[in-house]
């Protein structure tokens, strides 16, 4: 079974694990069916942000997520997602009235989806990063928004859509 580890500035559940750790805590596994998109049907998929989501700010859902010392090396990152996490479990600099971050162009390094923050947090090689990035974008969707949630449905589509250009 993959050791799964969560993005800290999206609280994304991910299949792969910080290079020799071990003892990461696990999502519960969940069918994929219609509503995820799978395998994509063979093709490619892209990863890419979906505008009015929002779910990667979540950063508190609970204990089946890595905590950010179970992926931080440094405490100052430690120390600056805890800050980031508001009263009610999401980012302060999360806007929920325009789903928008207030701070995106200048937001840490750890809230970008992007080759090399995979490849710094959890060892993933630039060539499985869309797929990597992908999954952990669907398993924080339906962890925050539920499985069947808009969110999702408009993220696959998405995917779907930027996949068979």
């Amino acid at each position: 079974m993959p050791q799964v580890a969560a993005l800290p500035s999206f609280g994304i559940v991910c299949s792969a694990g910080k290079p020799g750790q071990k003892g990461k805590k696990t999502a519960p596994e969940t069918k994929r069916g219609d509503d995820s998109m799978g395998f994509s049907g063979g093709r490619k998929e892209i990863w890419r942000c979906v505008e009015n989501c929002g779910a990667c700010c979540k950063l508190a859902k609970g204990p089946a997520f890595a905590t950010p010392e179970e992926i931080f090396t440094d405490p100052t990152d430690i120390e600056l997602y805890r800050n980031l996490i508001g009263p009610d479990g999401w980012c302060i600099h999360y806007e929920k009235t325009t789903r928008t971050c207030s701070v995106y162009s200048d937001r840490p390094y750890f809230c970008r989806v992007e080759p090399d923050v995979f490849n710094k947090l959890y060892g993933i090689q630039n060539r499985k990063f869309n797929k990597e990035a992908c999954s952990c974008c669907r398993d924080t969707i339906k962890a925050v928004y539920g499985p069947h949630s808009q969110e999702l449905y408009h993220f696959n589509r998405s995917i779907k859509d930027s996949s068979s250009k």
